[in-house]
């Protein structure tokens, strides 16, 4: 099955996105469904991953320097419970991914998940372009996908996967827009305490007055 699209994503940049879809945090938060998204190495044991989960800091932030420290790297594994309603069937999916490539502004991973009677295997990618309204993201997937999820048809899939799709980048956006507001009142705010402190040196008022 082959699945692909733009999505737009408004008053933002290229950089911006980018930093953004680095970040395992924001994308697991972003992501319909999964319960955690986290670095493995070798064979994943998705119960001792959700325990770790739990241990593990998932705050959000815009700080580029927080992000570079646990963003994806090209070459390496992650792993997400991913649970997923498509018609009847909701399975829940321990999966494996690999980003492929990581060039900005392109970004590419190959994975499989499996659950009790579904599987699929799935190659992702993504590209960014900058557009007179903010990011255009061009998006496409090849998947396939095995046991009860497939017996419901691509009929079925297909606006699954694209709604799914539309959840994320929605969220995405939010979230975007949700930093960029924190990180203005945080320069607001250190902003006020320095025009407070010019006007108490200009009046020649002393810190222990």
């Amino acid at each position: 099955m082959e699945f692909s699209g733009t999505f737009e994503l408004e008053e933002t940049t290229v950089d911006e996105v980018w930093l953004a879809l680095s970040d395992p945090v924001l994308i697991s938060e972003s992501l319909p469904g999964c319960e955690f998204l986290l670095e493995v190495d070798g064979d994943p044991d998705f119960e001792a991953l959700a325990e770790r989960a739990g241990e593990t800091d998932r705050e959000l932030t815009g700080d580029p320097e927080v992000i570079a420290r646990r963003a994806f790297k090209e070459g390496h594994q992650y792993a997400a419970l991913m649970q997923v309603s498509v018609g009847p069937v909701n399975p829940t999916f321990e999966t494996v991914v690999e980003i492929a490539e990581r060039d900005r502004p392109r970004m590419r991973a190959e994975g499989e998940g499996s659950s009790g009677d579904s599987s699929f295997e799935m190659s992702s990618g993504m590209e960014l372009a900058e557009t007179d309204a903010g990011v255009e993201v061009q998006w496409e997937t090849d998947a396939d996908v095995f046991g009860k999820v497939a017996g419901v048809g691509q009929r079925v899939i297909d606006p699954v996967a694209n709604r799914l799709v539309k959840r994320f980048f929605s969220s995405v956006q939010t979230r975007l827009h949700d930093l960029t507001l924190a990180e203005m009142e945080d320069e607001s705010t250190d902003q006020s305490t320095e025009d407070a402190g010019l006007v108490d040196r200009l009046l020649g008022r002393s810190g222990d007055n």
